[in-house]
């Protein structure tokens, strides 16, 4: 839910420094609020004390070095593939402009690489597919950062849509470029309208384009409310929808939790493609449908 926009200025002398400086900014923000809770314990106590400071358990250790291991082997693979990434590129424009599928090839070896030393993916309803190279409009609910390294596992050509700040992100900015990604300011509804228009366009030159329609990652898990652009662009293209559900994601590396990597499996459910000329009808139905496998999981929507 990986790219660039930038030029290519920073390159392999910043790729692993970024991912790390990545790292020790996620670790710094979840200390300050461990440091948070312990003030507000302290108030109502008055018996927070730098030695009472919660301590990491034997499990959050681990999930913190897991994390770490995490980043460094995302940090070690992407050298190597990302120069392969710059190579292929002038090619790719020239002869898969839209597509881009070397792009997603090399995309999803950098996501197996990183998560198969660490997790393991089950996936459920790979015949739902589309055909080679046929368009669609893909949605699924968002928890976690994994998302995008999950989804890349598919090796499906489509694009995704980013934050612009995104883009600037050492190697993930950088290889988003690549892929093709789709730049968004969120509060800014001009860019929202022309983030729209370049996926139908992108729909109608043969591309996918994957959307995350409740609009950023769920903190607790539950499933929010869907945001309808995705639908309008796959009724006024012409083209299936297809509901995606991502489960176990949100546990191993909850949003807001980055810098921790907490042992678990993660399962990809795809369902049937739906299609029809009502929006609303295509937002509702693909929800229920992500929905009831949550449900089925034992989450709450």
């Amino acid at each position: 839910m990986l790219i660039i926009d930038s030029a290519l200025v920073f390159f392999l002398s910043n790729i692993l420094l970024g991912e790390f400086q990545t790292y020790m900014i996620l670790q710094v923000k979840e200390d300050r609020c461990k440091l948070s809770r312990c003030i507000i314990r302290s108030d109502i106590s008055a018996s927070c004390s730098a030695s009472a400071s919660y301590p990491l358990s034997e499990s959050q250790a681990i999930s913190k070095f897991r994390g770490i291991c995490f980043y460094a082997v995302t940090s070690f693979v992407a050298i190597f593939l990302f120069v392969l990434m710059v190579v292929a590129h002038p090619f790719v424009l020239l002869f898969d402009k839209y597509r881009r599928k070397a792009q997603h090839l090399i995309a999803k070896v950098w996501a197996l690489l990183t998560i198969s030393p660490f997790l393991k993916i089950e996936f459920e309803g790979l015949h739902n597919l589309p055909a080679k190279d046929a368009p669609a409009v893909y949605v699924s609910n968002h928890q976690s950062f994994l998302d995008i390294y999950t989804l890349l596992t598919l090796g499906k050509s489509f694009k995704f849509i980013s934050k612009t700040s995104i883009f600037l992100f050492p190697i993930i900015g950088w290889a988003m470029y690549f892929l093709g990604t789709i730049p968004l300011k969120r509060l800014d509804s001009r860019s929202q309208l022309d983030c729209l228009k370049r996926c139908m366009d992108l729909v109608k030159k043969g591309a996918s384009v994957f959307f995350f329609p409740e609009g950023t990652r769920s903190k607790d898990g539950k499933l929010g409310t869907f945001k309808k652009g995705a639908f309008s662009v796959a009724v006024k293209t012409g083209v299936p929808v297809i509901p995606v559900t991502l489960i176990g994601t949100g546990k191993i590396m909850p949003a807001g939790m980055e810098g921790r990597l907490n042992p678990g499996g993660i399962k990809v459910v795809i369902h049937p493609p739906i299609e029809g000329k009502d929006p609303d009808f295509l937002c509702s139905e693909a929800r229920k449908k992500i929905a009831d496998v949550l449900i089925r999981e034992g989450y709450e929507t």
